[in-house]
């Protein structure tokens, strides 16, 4: 993405602020993500709850439910990530499938049939889901055959946030004229992160017992990430140190404060602002296109939709009443 460079010889004070990947384990926990393999069995709120008292916390929350019976990547939220937690919601997922069919057709037909339920789809909810049945529709990016075992067919699904794979199965057991159940169910990707990126619950526990009991805190820093890692994508200006300070406190940006901003973009649009040292200062959105905004060297030209950063990291450079 084009950038508009407002000032080309920012500085920063180092005293202030700290890089992401420098952060303590105390301040990755009050604003950070771990992503858990989640196993067959519990539900994903158990896992959060389970996770929250082994860690301690008052505050953890799950990105992206994942039924009792099914396993995989699932993001869990600290402190002050939890405030994403819908951003999160949003980025496409993949999955892979075992599908029970009481009258397999041939593969042919199978392929057929999952080239007709990808693009622009209707996904109903099923009954048994906890949000309201209602008429909605889901884009399928790829529905692809992998594997097939007499009357159970292994696929991948890859699909936007929110869409019901038990529906999709329904489905195709609408169209063939069988009914086709879900067997399985297993969360590859969540947006960038995989399987690959997932450690256990007992990962998770081995890590919590070397940090509480022999004072490592190695294991599990390296298993909860700073909150910038989820925000790698969203679109984002620069701004001062002392810009940081004053939307903490949820004062407006001002032209003075930024650094760098995206071109082309218009008025309303919702941007990420970073610090910088790259740490995610929050969301603001514009009060004029961003083309405009480059134009000017004064004025207000956004207001804080979401604080991610605490008043205390940067000091207040404006005075204050007395």
């Amino acid at each position: 993405m084009s950038l508009h460079v407002l000032d080309d010889a920012p500085t920063t004070d180092a005293a202030f602020g700290t890089a992401p990947d420098d952060r303590s384990l105390e301040q990755r926990l009050a604003s950070g993500f771990i992503l858990i393999d989640k196993p067959a069995g519990p539900t994903s709120h158990q896992l959060a709850a389970w996770a929250r008292d082994l860690l301690g916390l008052e505050r953890l929350g799950h990105g992206g439910t994942l039924d009792p019976f099914a396993t995989g990547v699932l993001p869990l939220m600290t402190g002050r990530c939890m405030k994403i937690t819908n951003k999160i919601l949003k980025h496409t997922k993949s999955y892979i499938a075992v599908l029970r069919f009481r009258d397999r057709p041939d593969e042919a037909t199978i392929r057929e049939t999952m080239a007709s339920l990808t693009g622009r789809i209707y996904n109903v909810p099923p009954e048994v889901s906890a949000v309201k049945v209602q008429v909605r529709t889901r884009t399928i990016h790829a529905f692809e055959l992998l594997d097939v075992d007499e009357n159970d067919v292994v696929a991948r699904i890859t699909c936007e946030a929110g869409t019901y794979i038990r529906t999709m199965a329904r489905d195709m057991g609408l169209l063939l004229n069988t009914p086709v159940s879900l067997k399985e169910l297993r969360r590859e990707t969540s947006g960038m992160f995989d399987l690959d990126h997932c450690v256990t619950m007992d990962q998770l526990a081995d890590a919590v017992w070397l940090w509480k009991e022999c004072g490592q805190e190695d294991a599990l820093k390296a298993i909860v990430h700073p909150i910038e890692k989820l925000l790698v994508d969203v679109p984002r200006c620069h701004v001062k140190d002392s810009a940081v300070a004053a939307i903490a406190y949820g004062a407006p940006l001002l032209r003075p404060g930024l650094i760098s901003i995206p071109q082309n973009l218009k008025k309303g649009t919702e941007l990420m602002v970073s610090s910088m040292k790259d740490e995610a200062v929050g969301f603001v959105r514009l009060k004029m296109d961003s083309d405009e905004i480059a134009t000017l060297d004064a004025g207000e030209v956004a207001r804080p939709s979401m604080v991610l950063i605490d008043t205390e990291v940067y000091p207040r450079r404006w005075p204050t009443a007395s």
